[in-house]
């Protein structure tokens, strides 16, 4: 539209009544979610912009596509855009990825978050896991001073799959066995006094040392001192690695031990584990394959450590060409 043109129409807006008004903003609505995630995505790219091939910096500009600009490489002459090698490659809809983010950050289940935005439920479940891909993975680099660790169970879920490896379970089920059996998702939470949480799905069945050397070792500084409750497997670790550890015996009913300046206990890990549990129930079940964007997911609301749409979709793309 011209200058001139868009003067005189500009100027009639205010004749406008509040029906004509709202049907103005609901069209303007994506193209302006649009114009945001487009600039978002090229303030991110930016610094560093990098071809996925070669990783060459040097590049010029090659047309758009897709509503993105596309960049060749000088070097090997590949073209790509901004999010090429990134989970949210490819992906359509833009103008309502902010809305989207916001659906995350409200915690809402498949279908809601599908007929808020308009979109088909399985466009909605795909977003979702896209989304989390990379969020998940932002973590802290090590966790300090008093680390509390401690592991809680799920069912284990083959929620989704079109070919079961075991006999169907009605509205989720029950373990076959008692205690802790293979029936069971372990998921291990070890979190210091200062917030700092690392998780992860260690398999199915007890925990064992050899899982605790591949996820907890990289992450723990060797001087930290490790609290946990008697399993055997923390006490081993431990003692192969030269960690210090205290025991809290909670069988017998003991949950706070006091040292010297000091309480050992396992509460904060305790209670972020009910918190994901009782957060977890709004889903009505998660398979266990998905777990682990859950946990990521978790962990970014816990604290409200994300606030902002802008911000989750920052996560989910900052690494990009990598």
């Amino acid at each position: 539209m011209k200058a001139p043109r868009f003067k005189s129409w500009l100027a009639t807006l205010p004749s406008l009544n509040v029906q004509q008004r709202r049907q103005v903003l609901d069209a303007l609505h994506p193209v302006v979610g649009l114009d945001q995630v487009v600039a978002l995505i090229d303030q991110i790219r930016t610094p560093g912009r990098c071809c996925p091939r070669c990783g060459g910096t040097h590049c010029y500009r090659h047309g758009f596509a897709n509503d993105l600009q596309r960049f060749r490489c000088c070097a090997c002459g590949r073209t790509f855009n901004d999010l090429s090698g990134t989970p949210l490659a490819r992906l359509r809809l833009k103008c309502k990825w902010l809305d989207y983010s916001q659906v995350l950050l409200d915690s809402l289940s498949v279908r809601k978050a599908a007929d808020r935005l308009g979109v088909h439920r399985n466009t909605a479940f795909r977003w979702r896991h896209r989304f989390l891909s990379w969020a998940k993975l932002d973590r802290p680099d090590a966790l300090n001073g008093i680390v509390e660790a401690d592991e809680t169970f799920l069912l284990e879920s083959q929620k989704g799959s079109r070919k079961l490896d075991r006999p169907a379970r009605r509205r989720g089920g029950r373990a076959g066995k008692r205690g802790i059996s293979r029936e069971l998702d372990c998921i291990l939470v070890a979190r210091d006094r200062h917030g700092n949480t690392i998780d992860a799905v260690t398999g199915r069945g007890a925990l064992t040392a050899a899982q605790l050397e591949h996820h907890l070792l990289p992450r723990l500084n060797r001087g930290a001192l490790l609290v946990s409750d008697s399993n055997a497997a923390y006490r081993a670790f431990s003692r192969k690695h030269k960690i210090a550890h205290e025991t809290v015996n909670l069988r017998a009913g003991v949950r706070v031990r006091h040292g010297v300046g000091c309480a050992f206990h396992v509460q904060n890990v305790n209670s972020y584990h009910q918190r994901f549990k009782a957060w977890l129930l709004g889903f009505r079940g998660v398979a266990s394959r998905y777990l682990p964007n859950y946990l990521g997911w978790c962990w970014a609301l816990d604290g409200r450590r994300i606030s902002s749409p802008e911000q989750l979709l920052r996560i989910a793309i900052k690494v990009i060409n990598r």
